[in-house]
């Protein structure tokens, strides 16, 4: 099973590309983004829980989000595959999600990250705000946030993933088609190693 940790700092497209690498591969994409904010639109329990971080530009507690892909892994285990989409964004949910996939005999194939510059992504998130009406990407005070975050608490996961070799950083910079072509050559080396 190829086991795909997508990231990039919000805005750098991640959803875009793991749409065409769920149709290039014929594997699942599970966005963690997504889950919560279908969570929260829900409004459950676990919804209402999240949504006081998520409105203030805060990274979920990690149990919540391990909870959430503990139950997405054991209801899909006879996928090909999956792109695992801002998830892990800490280093305990790594570790949390390496042990998870050893007991189902999984593991992570690779980790790639597209980089983009800062004002890029603001631009970026702004756009996208003003086309989807979501108020946590019209606030540039917490677009700004979320980028500190990532790179406080989310990017030295790419440590992680470097210690075991598995950590390929592309550039998220140019034409969809451009970045696809990148993201595919890194993936394609990964599978041909495994």
């Amino acid at each position: 099973m190829i086991n795909i940790v997508l990231f990039g700092p919000p805005g750098a497209g991640k959803g875009t590309q793991a749409a065409k690498l769920v149709e290039k591969y014929g594997i699942r994409h599970i966005s963690t983004g997504d889950v919560i904010r279908a969570e929260i639109k829900a409004g459950t329990e676990l919804g209402k829980e999240v949504e006081a971080y998520t409105s203030k530009g805060h990274l979920c507690p990690d149990r919540l989000v391990i909870d959430i892909i503990a139950d997405y892994v054991a209801a899909h285990r006879d996928v090909k595959g999956n792109i695992f989409d801002g998830f892990p964004r800490t280093t305990p949910q790594a570790e949390a999600f390496d042990r998870m996939l050893s007991e189902c005999g999984l593991d992570v194939t690779l980790m790639t990250s597209l980089e983009v510059p800062d004002e890029e992504l603001v631009e970026r998130i702004v756009l996208r705000g003003k086309e989807s009406g979501r108020a946590d990407d019209c606030d540039i005070d917490v677009i700004r946030n979320r980028i500190a975050v990532y790179k406080e608490q989310t990017a030295v996961v790419a440590d992680y993933y470097a210690a075991q070799g598995k950590y390929y950083p592309v550039n998220g910079v140019g034409a969809v088609d451009e970045v696809f072509c990148r993201l595919c050559g890194e993936i394609d080396k990964a599978l041909t190693r495994k």
